[in-house]
């Protein structure tokens, strides 16, 4: 179908202000709208609201707060919802929720639209973190696929990590579709020798962690790192750009620990987050059930090395660019090491190279082939 398509995009868990889903959300609308379709994106929030933006349409239903997330929402009132979609009439439905909106999958199946749900997260590693045991994640998390599999038309899947868990079950109606970087907003040019002083000072290494504060991206690795560190005797200071639930108990575990750590707080500026990545040594990633990892990517694209954990999917996307670590602190502080042993150039350019691999107008068409949405114009470079 070569016609312009209207697609209608649900989302849960999107912070107003930050967050790779509300970053690759963006940049997918915007590649839908430039190749000549119609998205349109609904998300939870505050107040209802119907607003025409660069990514098309973005309607904002009430959603309520979930408790201890530090700002998300999510979409409830299923017949609300439902209604919406209803006066829409979407050509296709694309899904970044796989737990509370899977019912949409049905919704689309009895009205013969084709699906999508987006793999965003691998749902066993999720609920490893919640604390279940293995065998108990795996099981839940292989019902729930195989429910999400038979709904929806297609599970895209953007790393062959995140497609594991579906292959588990037998589903055959994967696909993979990377998402992107902004290669110019993310660019070496933005290493800023003043914003060093400001934070590392005279100090040998700066790290910095941009994440959400919150037990599923494990941010308490990048303080034990760094009390490694300096336990062996490296000069190294981290600064934390992100928020989240946890920022208050990490920020006394610096303080209890004298660990030279500066908390930014949420980042709002593209161009200051970029300069931060750009002028870090090493950025660290230690979230263990990332499926993609969109920072850690903008980090590359800025020129800087990245330590992710080894149970992501961050490994493969990093390649020679970046370096693994198991689940501790005196792994990721030997893995920083590794990479600074690396003369800086070589390092740098590295990195840079291996983001080059990943620009949105790809990740624009891959997404648009699993929804067999040929571009009808052609897909440029997406503008920050």
């Amino acid at each position: 179908m070569t016609g312009r398509l209207r697609i209608v995009r649900l989302a849960n868990f999107v912070t107003p202000t930050s967050g790779g889903l509300r970053t690759a959300l963006r940049h997918l609308g915007e590649g839908y709208l430039a190749a000549g379709h119609d998205p349109v994106l609904i998300v939870p929030g505050p107040a209802a609201k119907d607003e025409t933006t660069s990514q098309g349409r973005v309607i904002t239903l009430p959603g309520p707060l979930v408790a201890g997330t530090g700002g998300y929402r999510v979409l409830t009132g299923r017949a609300r919802l439902e209604a919406v979609l209803n006066g829409l009439r979407p050509d296709r439905l694309e899904v970044s929720d796989r737990t509370t909106l899977r019912w949409t999958g049905e919704w689309a199946r009895r009205r013969r639209v084709p699906s999508v749900m987006v793999s965003h997260e691998s749902v066993d590693g999720v609920l490893r973190t919640w604390g279940l045991p293995s065998g108990l994640a795996q099981g839940a998390a292989d019902r729930l696929n195989r429910r999400s599999a038979h709904v929806y038309s297609r599970i895209v899947c953007t790393t062959a990590w995140a497609a594991a868990e579906f292959e588990r079950i037998g589903a055959r109606n994967v696909v993979r579709a990377p998402l992107g970087v902004d290669l110019e907003a993310c660019h070496p040019a933005h290493h800023d020798p003043e914003l060093r002083a400001r934070y590392a000072g005279n100090a040998e290494v700066l790290l910095v962690m941009c994440s959400r504060l919150s037990p599923e991206k494990r941010p308490g690795r990048a303080l034990e790192a760094l009390a490694h560190m300096r336990h062996r005797g490296v000069d190294a200071v981290l600064v934390v750009a992100g928020d989240g639930p946890m920022r208050a108990r990490l920020e006394a575990r610096a303080r209890e620990s004298r660990l030279p750590v500066t908390f930014l707080g949420h980042v709002p500026v593209r161009r200051a987050l970029s300069s931060l990545q750009a002028t870090a040594d090493v950025v660290l990633a230690p979230g263990p059930v990332e499926t993609f990892g969109l920072s850690a990517l903008e980090a590359l694209a800025c020129g800087t090395p990245v330590v992710a954990s080894a149970l992501s999917a961050l490994p493969d996307i990093l390649g020679p660019a970046g370096a693994a670590a198991t689940d501790d602190g005196p792994a990721f502080a030997d893995a920083v090491g590794h990479l600074l042993s690396r003369p800086e150039p070589m390092r740098r350019a590295i990195a840079r190279a291996q983001a080059e691999r990943y620009g949105w107008p790809t990740a624009v068409s891959a997404f648009l082939a699993a929804h067999d949405a040929a571009p009808r114009l052609s897909v440029p470079e997406v503008t920050p």
